[in-house]
């Protein structure tokens, strides 16, 4: 991703972006039920990095597995690169968390672009306060290790019903998280920003009383006068 596509994706919305790849046959991009704990902020965009966790079998995961400095959870933690979003794959079970706010902060700390989880975030208040953007499925206040066992590091997964690559690129908002393959970042982008030009002077011609019959998706004649409007804004 390279620094105009990432400035881009921070104006644009998930929706634009979902129907930028639906209209490339992916429909399934976006991560169902999750959302966004706190609201505001900036828009979420980054690389991939992933956390796989398998359900939890009660003599591997003990309170003290926390005690060795390779238990998967943690290094995610502390190895994910800097600028990149973690993304968990709960098996779409938040029933209990998949990390709480001691290690959101040091994501955060660590200069982490984002957290991502099917399933839930424990001190979810505190998560909530914290500048790092950071969506779950819901709150949830049970450790980890009584449902989820953290087990591969930047592998395939599915989160929320969608594919998940490691370097894919993860862009979240008010809506929630969509994900688009790595290899159509700067394409999405380069439509992306045209389709946000367009979208903003419809909603103003919208607001102005104007029939979305031939305004969206718009005809000739309405093609006319928003290239007439573009020229007027160069």
């Amino acid at each position: 991703m390279t620094p105009k596509t990432k400035a881009i994706l921070e104006k644009t919305s998930t929706a634009s972006i979902a129907t930028l790849l639906y209209k490339r046959g992916l429909r399934n991009q976006f991560i169902q039920d999750v959302s966004r704990l706190g609201t505001g902020g900036k828009r979420m965009v980054g690389p991939v990095f992933t956390l796989r966790y398998i359900p939890a079998r009660e003599d591997l995961n003990p309170i003290e597995v926390f005690r060795d400095p390779d238990h998967p959870q943690r290094r995610a933690v502390e190895e994910i690169p800097e600028d990149h979003v973690l993304v968990m794959d709960c098996r779409r079970d938040a029933t209990a968390a998949s990390a709480g706010s001691i290690l959101v902060t040091r994501l955060q700390i660590r200069g982490c672009a984002g957290v991502v989880t099917d399933g839930g975030l424990r001190d979810a208040e505190e998560i909530a306060a914290l500048e790092i953007p950071s969506f779950c499925a819901r709150p949830s206040a049970p450790t980890n290790l009584t449902k989820h066992q953290a087990l591969d590091l930047n592998v395939p997964i599915g989160c929320g019903g969608a594919a998940v690559f490691p370097d894919d690129i993860a862009v979240g908002d008010g809506d929630g998280v969509i994900i688009i393959p790595a290899e159509l970042a700067d394409e999405i982008a380069a439509e992306a920003e045209s389709m946000e030009s367009y979208e903003a002077w419809v909603v103003d011609q919208v607001k102005s009383g104007v029939s979305i019959i031939g305004l969206y998706p718009m005809n000739d004649e309405t093609r006319a006068r928003y290239e007439a409007w573009l020229a007027e804004q160069e």
